[in-house]
């Protein structure tokens, strides 16, 4: 087999994992060599009462696998009984392939947010006090003051009052 034949029978399928296990899945899938990714986008969370940034992923219970298609490539047998793995996903019979070019423009995005958290709160969300003198009070989040804080707006007496709040003690208003 000539090394462009090769590489015409690598294509990237979809990989379906159990529930919060895409990273577990990838591991164990590398360690097994095969070539995986798990597109990730770092956010902001509530951990003991603090934001911290963490690494989730884009789709959640997916991660996309390059497999080769040809008689002489990597059995695909092994992937079903892998730890995390639930499928490969498939149509009918047939796994379902991923264009290249998509795979191409998810890592590009993604090497473009790596240094930009997804805020938990953005300029103008509807927030509820849950918590402290104030609450139940609606609020608008303005920003983070950098203290472990958010600045909000309530309106208070007829008049808009700025506050600063633990975010443990905000909940977005859906």
């Amino acid at each position: 087999m000539q090394p462009s034949e090769h590489l015409e029978s690598l294509h990237w399928y979809a990989i379906h994992t159990k529930p919060l296990q895409e990273k577990r899945a990838l591991l164990n899938l590398e360690q097994q060599g095969y070539e995986c990714y798990l597109p990730l986008l770092t956010v902001e969370k509530l951990r003991r009462n603090k934001i911290s940034h963490v690494d989730e992923p884009l789709f959640a219970r997916y991660l996309f696998i390059r497999l080769d298609n040809s008689q002489t490539g990597k059995s695909w047998a092994p992937i079903r009984s892998t730890l995390g793995v639930s499928r490969l996903v498939s149509f009918s019979t047939e796994p379902a392939r991923i264009d290249d070019l998509l795979i191409e423009a998810l890592k590009t995005q993604q090497s473009s947010l790596d240094n930009t958290p997804q805020s938990l709160y953005t300029k103008g969300d509807r927030l509820v006090i849950t918590d402290g003198p104030f609450i139940g009070l609606e609020a608008i989040y303005q920003m983070h003051d950098g203290e472990s804080r958010a600045m909000v707006l309530i309106n208070l007496l007829s008049k808009t009052v700025r506050l600063k709040i633990p975010p443990a003690n905000l909940k977005k208003i859906e």
